[in-house]
């Protein structure tokens, strides 16, 4: 079953979107060539504490940071460390957020320094699937509808999604119902109503979909080492069509 969530409800994580994005706009003034993914990670957790939220993902599961940060091939749940960022890699942060009982959850692909060709396009290509993606968010569509607009994309643009992680419902927990994959039929499952909210996130492959997971036992690389993309925004379905409640 899909929680359908109430105006209160609704009021309550438009509040949270709003501050998760607040929070990683000021994130971004830190992010340059130089700094440690722990750094950003510490960075991270000290403006969501500043706030009144809680991190999200800090313990869930096991997993041990307030974000996740992935460099280049790796796709998603990386764990901070000390590794530096450096001119011309891209970086995915991957922040959640707990606001008063109310999750939230955002991912988005800095470009350190310049970038050109295929890469720049993965990025491009990544964040137009996820608009594409949110745009089929309207009710009695279909989840699959989602899913088929991001996949069709990206395929068209000669690059992969992934197929061993997907989106989520998001509410008064970090997962809910449905699982939102990236790739499927249009038409197909479940039928969208007013008042769900869903984590819509493209994970993108230059070359293959296929993933590996590093020995840490948490972040995934791509299998044959080539960069890899990921947008994300928490998204309500209203009577009126797909409200972004991360932007």
């Amino acid at each position: 079953m899909i929680p359908i969530k109430s105006a209160s409800d609704l009021a309550a994580m438009r509040r949270a979107g709003s501050l998760l994005v607040r929070i990683t706009d000021k994130l971004r003034g830190f992010i340059k060539a130089g700094i440690s993914t722990l750094e950003i990670d510490r960075i991270a957790e000290e403006l969501i504490l500043k706030e009144g939220a809680r991190p999200a993902f800090k313990g869930y599961l096991g997993f041990p940071a307030s974000v996740c940060a992935c460099l280049n091939e790796e796709v998603v749940h990386g764990i901070p460390s000390e590794r530096q960022v450096k001119e011309g890699d891209i970086l995915k942060l991957d922040i959640g957020i707990n606001l008063n009982g109310y999750f939230s959850d955002y991912a988005f692909t800095l470009a350190i320094g310049n970038i050109e060709g295929r890469v720049k396009k993965l990025l491009e290509a990544t964040k137009r699937a996820l608009d594409l993606g949110v745009a089929q968010a309207f009710p009695e569509r279909h989840l699959s509808d989602i899913s088929w607009a991001i996949q069709s994309y990206i395929e068209a643009q000669g690059f992969s999604v992934v197929r061993d992680f997907v989106g989520h419902g998001i509410g008064l927990k970090m997962h809910e119902p449905p699982e939102i994959t990236n790739f499927g039929r249009p038409r197909k499952g479940a039928i969208l109503k007013e008042g769900m909210v869903l984590a819509i996130e493209p994970m993108v492959n230059m070359g293959g979909w296929e993933v590996k997971i590093s020995d840490n036992g948490w972040t995934a690389l791509t299998k044959d080492r080539l960069q890899s993309a990921h947008f994300e925004h928490t998204v309500a379905v209203t009577k009126d069509g797909p409200e972004i409640l991360t932007k």
